[in-house]
């Protein structure tokens, strides 16, 4: 296998790295890899150093190693690293088992290797490679749902989901709803409102209207309606406007 013909795989393939002194052996891994889609074989390596070497400068998520190898063995190789990815023992010699499971290895693989039983130890590290993933996952933030305004001499708590739109008068700005007749008016300018709702749903399109972008019904000649109201969208809006709603005008 030449390294010049590596490609960048997705998070989901396992890149893996077989080592063994016996290049039958290293075949027979190889082609097992070669059969099982979520796995890749960047790297086949005849023993511990070359490994070594490889890995100081190429990550890998998984290594089918031997155990027994001249010169550093498969234990000895594994105990040598400071970042150990997942590692499938792949070995004749049944008695090193608990050596594998001080290390922490994901499974171990007896020689001759039986396919069905290559694949499971394959599952078992894609799974824990999922896992992890997850754990390290940032937790996304929590959608915003309302804000407070300061009306009426007191805050007020406004749903996101009952603003219609938002319209602007000199320092003031009104807040029309679709729970109530009329709107809820506020000393607050434009700027500042705009700015305490998301962007994913709410646009400015004109210098006094601010749209709640799931209430609008239609547009028709630069007026955005919604519900018996006609917003109309100004020139130096026009462009954003009709980017964010996907839409090219003619």
């Amino acid at each position: 296998m030449s390294e010049e013909n590596l490609v960048e795989i997705p998070g989901s393939i396992l890149k893996c790295m077989a080592v063994d002194d016996e290049s039958l052996a290293l075949d027979l891994v190889e082609d097992n890899i070669s059969k099982v889609p979520f796995l890749q074989l960047v790297k086949r390596c005849r023993n511990a150093m070359e490994a070594v070497e490889y890995l100081e400068n190429n990550p890998v998520d998984l290594l089918f190693l031997d155990i027994q190898m001249p010169g550093m063995t498969g234990l000895q190789f594994l105990e040598s690293l400071t970042t150990k990815p997942m590692v499938i023992f792949v070995t004749a010699y049944q008695q090193y088992a608990l050596d594998g499971f001080n290390l922490d290895v994901i499974d171990y693989v007896l020689k001759p290797i039986n396919f069905e039983r290559f694949l499971k130890a394959s599952h078992k590290a894609l799974d824990y490679h999922k896992s992890k993933q997850m754990l390290n996952k940032p937790a996304e933030a929590p959608k915003l749902e309302f804000i407070f305004i300061h009306a009426d001499y007191s805050l007020m708590k406004i749903m996101l989901e009952d603003i219609l739109y938002i319209e602007g008068l000199k320092d003031y700005i009104k807040i029309h709803l679709r729970t109530q007749k009329f709107p809820v008016v506020c000393r607050m300018t434009m700027k500042s409102i705009e700015e305490k709702l998301p962007s994913t749903e709410f646009i400015r399109v004109h210098k006094s209207f601010i749209v709640s972008l799931s209430k609008m019904e239609s547009i028709r000649s630069q007026k955005i309606k919604i519900g018996e109201n006609h917003i109309p969208i100004s020139e130096s809006y026009s462009e954003h406007f009709y980017q964010i709603i996907g839409y090219q005008k003619q």
